[in-house]
């Protein structure tokens, strides 16, 4: 289905399905089976995209360095939020080409899987 087709409606009844324990074990399972090819794509996506560039070395060296704990522990917090978010984005973003690439079958000797609502 072509992501220009997704409903909003759609979206949030596929998330919501997410929810299920056992629907989201099954996409775990899925994700083990290429999981050791996925984090060097996660990895070369974030860097792509900036998050661990100067900018991101900066910051963590100006949270880590901050003389009041408090404060210190707060800042820490706050990118550690924020490189979780990206993560987690980025890694939803990874699994959705994923999904087109797997649905494409442009894999050599693989074939095109089949979508539920095809």
């Amino acid at each position: 289905m072509p992501e220009e087709q997704i409903s909003d409606e759609q979206l949030a009844a596929a998330v919501e399905r997410l929810s299920d324990p056992e629907r989201f074990r099954e996409a775990e399972q899925l994700v083990s089976r290429v999981a050791p090819g996925l984090p060097a794509v996660l990895v070369t996506a974030l860097g792509s995209g900036g998050w661990f560039g100067e900018s991101h070395l900066s910051e963590t060296l100006k949270a880590a360095t901050i003389p009041d704990e408090d404060q210190r522990l707060t800042a820490i917090r706050a990118l550690l939020t924020e490189e979780t978010q990206m993560g987690m984005m980025v890694g939803v973003a990874v699994g959705w080409a994923l999904r087109q690439e797997l649905e494409n079958g442009d894999t050599p000797g693989a074939p095109a899987i089949k979508n539920e609502e095809s």
